[in-house]
């Protein structure tokens, strides 16, 4: 439900009241509200869940092979953080191949850091075959 910007926040009354102050004055549309509740009421979120941890723990395997990749931070979200050497220019590959992967480097603490979230067993394979290509590049080629 992530395409539908639909999470949840289990917090104290205290906090609730402060994040009440300060979200946007619009709640989520109904269609996403709708389309929540029905996604919820499936009972799929075991098998999804499940689906993710196999197709994370299959991209954490892949980036640890990857020379470019300096560390792989611990994650229980359906995303990985990675620092890499050069995040501007592992981003562009990324991009360059229709990969649409999160470049962190501004958030404090996550210089040359990227995201990327973990998808269907297909596009894990696909990210994993771009590793592997771009693992192979002349180093020279990474420092323009």
């Amino acid at each position: 439900m992530a395409g539908l910007r639909i999470g949840i926040l289990y917090a104290s009354k205290e906090i609730i009241s402060v994040l009440n102050k300060i979200k946007p004055p619009y709640n989520i549309n109904g269609l996403s509200q709708e389309t929540a509740v029905k996604k919820l009421l499936q009972s799929t979120m075991p098998t999804q869940v499940r689906k993710i941890l196999v197709e994370r723990n299959k991209l954490v395997e892949a980036l640890s092979k990857c020379e470019f990749v300096e560390k792989i931070y611990p994650s229980d979200a359906n995303f990985i953080l990675i620092k890499v050497d050069d995040a501007n220019f592992r981003y562009q590959q990324f991009i360059d191949y229709g990969v649409v992967v999160r470049n962190r480097s501004n958030q404090p603490l996550c210089e040359n850091c990227l995201r990327i979230s973990i998808g269907t067993k297909e596009e894990t394979e696909q990210i994993i075959e771009l590793l592997k290509t771009f693992n192979n590049a002349e180093k020279s080629i990474i420092y323009r």
